[in-house]
């Protein structure tokens, strides 16, 4: 199937689990992607992986509005148009109890998952005014629930669902669309450093834990978030706007 045929994917994260394996998914789909990411090592591995005709990199921090507004102008530059935004750039931060936690670590999470995720919005707007678009926002289930320990990560996930439902009323006369996507623990790196962070030395108590939450008894795997993503991004879902995707096996139920 072409899905996407001839669209333009702009994709922060984008050599992270999620990020690279959904750009893989969607030049499958007939798009060329822009991949973001503060890590330029693994952003060559990437496009390496994917296809240079079909792919281009960006070295950005998504916490610097000027760095955000760069990662734009280039994808225009390279590509003309973007008709997908996928927001996705996102740490997790320190395990650690709130009255303990690092005011810089918390600052961090902040700068990155919620101001990243305003930036990236604030610069691809102007440009997705003038034709419409999909605009893929990945908050996670931490969004819909607390967490004890890593309230920076819990909060910057509530903030950016509220931010995606005011962002797709001012898009929608514009036929900008724009949702999030909220995952359970996905089987990633991610997910190993939040192992570790809640079971020092026991990490895999930690994961027989966190998959005893979920009814469907596993964690996700990026190609099931990808496939969630490609979903909202194509015209499959035209008339989906300012909703939240929950991807979690029913942990939310």
């Amino acid at each position: 199937m072409n899905r996407l045929e001839n669209k333009v994917v702009l994709i922060t994260g984008g050599s992270g689990n999620i990020g690279a394996t959904a750009a893989k998914m969607f030049v499958n789909e007939g798009a060329k992607v822009m991949l973001v990411d503060i890590n330029e090592d693994a952003l060559k591995e990437t496009v390496k992986d994917i296809g240079k005709e079909t792919s281009a990199y960006v070295v950005a921090d998504v916490s610097d509005e000027q760095q955000a507004k760069k990662y734009v102008d280039e994808t225009i530059k390279k590509f003309g148009t973007i008709d997908v935004f996928l927001d996705n750039a996102g740490i997790e931060g320190k395990v650690s109890p709130l009255d303990e936690y690092p005011l810089d670590e918390f600052n961090r999470v902040i700068d990155i998952n919620v101001k990243g995720i305003y930036y990236g919005l604030r610069h691809v707007f102007p440009h997705m005014k003038k034709n419409g678009g999909s605009i893929v926002i990945t908050s996670s289930v931490a969004g819909l629930q607390g967490t004890p320990n890593i309230l920076p990560y819990v909060t910057s996930k509530h903030a950016v669902i509220g931010m995606m439902k005011s962002a797709a009323l001012e898009g929608a006369p514009h036929k900008i669309r724009v949702n999030t996507i909220n995952p359970s623990p996905v089987d990633n790196r991610m997910m190993r450093s939040l192992e570790e962070g809640f079971a020092p030395g026991k990490a895999n108590n930690a994961k027989t834990s966190f998959e005893q939450s979920i009814p469907l008894g596993r964690y996700a795997t990026n190609e099931e978030v990808a496939k969630l993503m490609l979903f909202l991004a194509g015209d499959d879902s035209e008339f989906i706007t300012g909703t939240v995707n929950p991807i979690d096996g029913g942990m939310t139920v």
